[in-house]
């Protein structure tokens, strides 16, 4: 990012909300979304970075020093609290006691970030400063914060911040296969988060091609070898590590008694997802118009992600009869979005909105994201929305 102008991203008003309250903030991303440059941006007293080894082994041999050097810095003129960022935080988990007590006795607001949940969620005896910190998710950039001049370069190569000073495609691919690679090797080996990297390898090939899909475990566990519980293991290493979202179905009806209820995962990154399936760049137009929908499904996600809490991002099928790619879950209020890879909405494309429409009396409208120039009403409740505006349904 230092190479070019910086982009403003739609969290860093939040997080400065959060301060302003003299509230703990913890920063959740995959690698290389921006995290460290977002953080940098703030006025902080002190900034320990634990990506460097140095810096790692003093507060894992010692992590009272924290205590001590906090302690020292003192408030601001203003009466402000100092300011400290620990970045990847998880490397060295036993420093949450002692952060944990700073914030109790008001020495300081902290900002946290980590690029795997997996020890700060999982680890025994990892202190998780419950009520402590508000939580907040980085991805890659959406279309509201860096719109995508071309919609079909932004289904391959994804939106990485690394990759946006990256002119030639072939170095964005070089780019992102380096990305698989280190994760595989960084956040999988170093962590021994899994006996057999080599099954471990496969299943993530197999699990970026079935990206969006309904997941099938015990189908997957036959196409790799391993028990179908391994295969559920390893998406959750997936999920704690920030590379997948668990997507979870839409199972309440009042007449509908086989709604799937097997989840669905989605890369975060659909450059990476690519990669990591080994696909090449030259897909048909069905596996473009699949990938549009996990395009608007992880905007949608975003969005969720910024803007409010209270809202999910679900999915509804009936094995035997319709399926609505998204919806839109506002605390029981739903908005149903399908997803086509089309600029001329047809009638068919819109039976199952009306279907959900019909079905769930929270549901006021329904839209279809597609490629027409500008929003347009379908039927009397279902309108064609351009995927640029997608931001405006959350």
């Amino acid at each position: 990012m230092d190479t070019m102008k910086y982009i403003p991203r739609l969290l860093e008003a939040h997080i400065r909300h959060a301060l302003a309250r003299n509230k703990s903030v913890l920063v959740f991303g995959a690698r290389q979304t921006g995290k460290t440059t977002l953080v940098g941006r703030l006025d902080a007293d002190l900034v320990l970075s634990f990506v460097r080894p140095d810096i790692r082994q003093r507060y894992e041999k010692s992590p009272q020093l924290l205590l001590g050097e906090v302690e020292a810095l003192a408030p601001t003129a203003a009466g402000r609290r100092p300011l400290v960022v620990l970045d990847e935080v998880q490397k060295v988990p036993g420093l949450l006691d002692a952060v944990q007590d700073l914030i109790d006795r008001g020495r300081a607001n902290f900002v946290l970030t980590g690029s795997s949940a997996r020890k700060l969620r999982r680890g025994a005896g990892v202190n998780l400063l419950p009520g402590r910190v508000t939580v907040f998710t980085l991805d890659p950039f959406s279309v509201r914060e860096l719109p995508a001049r071309d919609l079909t370069e932004r289904l391959l190569y994804g939106s990485l911040p690394g990759l946006l000073t990256v002119p030639n495609l072939a170095d964005k691919d070089t780019d992102l296969e380096s990305y698989v690679t280190t994760y595989l090797e960084e956040e999988v080996r170093a962590e021994a988060l899994v006996r057999q990297l080599g099954d471990f390898a496969r299943f993530l090939e197999l699990a970026a091609s079935e990206s969006g899909r309904i997941v099938h475990l015990r189908k997957l566990s036959q196409d790799i070898g391993v028990s179908h519980t391994t295969i559920g293991a390893y998406y959750r290493i997936l999920e704690d590590c920030l590379i997948a979202e668990r997507i979870e179905p839409l199972t309440r009806s009042a007449t509908r008694h086989k709604l799937t209820k097997s989840e669905k995962y989605v890369f975060f990154d659909l450059g990476v997802r690519r990669v990591a399936a080994r696909e090449g760049a030259k897909l048909s137009r069905d596996t473009l118009g699949r990938l549009f929908e996990q395009f608007i499904g992880l905007e949608l996600i975003r969005c969720a992600h910024v803007k409010r809490h209270t809202v999910r991002i679900r999915f509804w099928r009936d094995p035997d009869g319709p399926e609505v790619d998204w919806i839109i879950d506002d605390q029981g209020v739903y908005t149903p979005v399908e997803v086509k890879w089309t600029e001329h909405p047809a009638p068919g494309d819109i039976r199952h909105l009306d279907v959900f429409l019909s079905e769930y009396p929270s549901a006021k409208r329904g839209y279809l994201v597609c490629q027409v120039p500008r929003a347009a009403k379908l039927s009397d409740r279902v309108w064609a929305l351009p995927w640029q505006s997608i931001a405006t349904l959350v």
